[in-house]
């Protein structure tokens, strides 16, 4: 699958049906895990991000996340000036995947 710097939940959606490798992060706050989350995500809050790089894989492509896609924008910047290369930002975060995706998801 040919990814840019930014996708979006339809094509995140079709990868995950299809069994595409790859590692979805969650940078949000663990409050705003708490109300809604997709299932299979690693979550590291956006600031303890530089301390975690370890935990982070260079195997597959690594999709980025928040709530609307601002954060996770910083975060897959921030990961490419780190030596990360397969780095893809989820675009409108998962308020865009609540709403297309999972409708019957909790948004806030």
């Amino acid at each position: 699958m040919d990814w840019g710097p930014e996708i979006d939940v339809r094509m995140l959606g079709e990868a995950r049906a299809d069994g595409l490798a790859h590692a979805l992060l969650d940078v949000r706050e663990p409050g705003e895990v708490e109300i809604c989350a997709i299932a299979g995500s690693l979550f590291i809050p956006m600031q303890q991000i530089p301390e975690r790089l370890a935990e982070l894989s260079h195997d597959h492509p690594l999709v980025i996340m928040c709530h609307h896609g601002s954060r996770s924008d910083s975060v897959a910047q921030f990961l490419r000036g780190n030596g990360f290369s397969n780095v893809h930002n989820l675009a409108g975060g998962i308020d865009a995947w609540a709403a297309v995706m999972e409708p019957g998801m909790s948004r806030y």
